[in-house]
């Protein structure tokens, strides 16, 4: 009994993880109890002990004949983050060591920044709990794609090389004021997170400034200026998008959350390293970006 308990908590800090960092995504279904217990090596009630505690805390929510979904607005979590080498990794390790420094400089260039949003209130409510020191200051440049084109997703699923009737390009429309929408959302959650952080006199500055490029982006670029770098393609996947009223549309769309991320590391000893060549070349690209496009 004592070693089910012991794999309990493990799987709770796994699935808690999970979902802090996206892979588990807001208001969609967690895996079937039987496909988790077989995952774990576990037996359906550890599973379902594990799920129990999940809802307590606030992460999911259960109807009966309808599985578990994760909240919309699941509750931050801080888990304890070991250090990586280069190569594949997640967004959240690479946000917690900006935190972990007096300076926190941030340069993204995101789709929605979704993902983003959920890794930077995590750190906001570590610095609030003193689970991590306050930085002195935080400055944080973000380039987004301007509400004034159009984008090339999320899109209606359609046969390929046949013309768009009248619904679907009305489905394109919902499409596309759906994840205007979700920018906001995000941005504003993300810029709240931060500034509140100087409001409420815990950090003494604090600068997030966000831009609107005419691009969209095919790839997430994250730097940390003349640190490190992250880089991911966007992957175009066929999915059912769910609506605000309950709908469902059929559409082509990006996958973000969870995606593939690639870091680079800033090699002061080697000027002709691939990773200093890496953040060399974007830095310079996100620097020319930021001053064609910022307000003056």
């Amino acid at each position: 009994m004592s070693e089910e308990r012991g794999k309990g908590a493990a799987i709770l800090a796994v699935l808690r993880t999970r979902i802090a960092e996206g892979e588990y995504r807001p208001g969609r279904n967690l895996p079937p109890q039987r496909a988790l217990a077989e995952e774990f090596d576990v037996s359906r009630d550890t599973i379902q002990r594990v799920l129990e505690e999940l809802k307590i805390e606030g992460w999911i929510e259960t109807r009966q004949g309808s599985g578990s979904k994760i909240t919309t607005t699941p509750p931050i979590y801080v888990a304890r983050q070991p250090k990586v080498p280069p190569g594949r990794v997640a967004l959240g390790p690479f946000v917690a060591r900006a935190f972990a420094q007096p300076i926190v400089e941030l340069d993204i260039f995101t789709f929605t920044s979704e993902s983003l949003d959920t890794h930077m209130r995590v750190q906001a409510e570590a610095v609030r709990t003193g689970q991590i020191p306050a930085p002195e200051r935080i400055a944080v440049r973000m380039l987004l794609p301007s509400g004034a084109i159009e984008l090339p997703y999320p899109r209606a699923r359609t046969p390929k090389d046949v013309p768009a009737t009248a619904e679907v390009q009305e489905l394109d429309r919902v499409l596309q004021v759906r994840t205007r929408e979700i920018i906001r959302r995000h941005t504003s959650s993300l810029r709240n997170a931060l500034r509140n952080l100087k409001t409420d006199g815990l950090v003494d500055e604090v600068d997030v400034r966000v831009v609107e490029v005419p691009l969209a982006p095919t790839h997430k670029l994250y730097l940390r200026r003349g640190v490190e770098g992250l880089m991911g393609p966007y992957k175009i996947v066929e999915r059912t998008i769910l609506m605000d009223d309950d709908t469902e549309i059929e559409a082509w769309d990006v996958l973000g959350l969870g995606s593939t991320l690639i870091r680079l590391v800033h090699d002061e000893g080697d000027p002709n390293a691939v990773g200093t060549a890496f953040m060399q070349g974007w830095q310079d690209w996100f620097d020319a970006c930021w001053h064609r496009y910022a307000p003056t």
